[in-house]
């Protein structure tokens, strides 16, 4: 368990992972080395697996996401998945239930781009078939 004030340092961290040291120990009312050695503990723990980039708005807006459904070979289900995580435009995979074995979340930077991608998929061992939908707005995310 994670007590208040390592929920506070996540909560903190979510907003921006860049946040100094000294910054989150100013607004934490905490010293330096209890922060660090806490961002320590978290880490070594497996609560914060790591720290990742967050698209701003404006280049966000302006990328072609798509949902691709992937039917895979079941024997080569662990090599297909390692082979989609070094696919840098895909974003997120999720295994799921029902006639597709996954969903990858593609974000490319134009249509032919994503077409690209997506041959690239299709070709990958272990891929049986795709199947995908272009994003064309976003409602509302949480």
């Amino acid at each position: 368990m994670i007590n208040k004030q390592e929920q506070q340092l996540l909560s903190i961290l979510r907003s921006n992972a860049r946040a100094s040291i000294s910054d989150l120990a100013r607004v934490l009312n905490l010293s330096r080395s209890t922060v660090q050695n806490r961002m320590t503990k978290l880490e070594e723990s497996g609560v914060i697996k790591g720290y990742a980039v967050q698209y701003g708005s404006e280049y966000q807006d302006n990328l072609v996401s798509s949902h691709v459904s992937i039917k895979v070979k079941q024997k080569l289900t662990a090599k297909t998945n390692a082979e989609l995580r070094q696919v840098s435009e895909v974003s997120e995979l999720y295994a799921i239930s029902g006639e597709y074995d996954l969903i990858a979340i593609v974000q490319a930077e134009s249509l032919e781009q994503l077409s690209q991608i997506l041959d690239n998929i299709g070709n990958l061992e272990g891929v049986e078939r795709t199947n995908s939908s272009v994003i064309l707005e976003t409602k509302f995310k949480r």
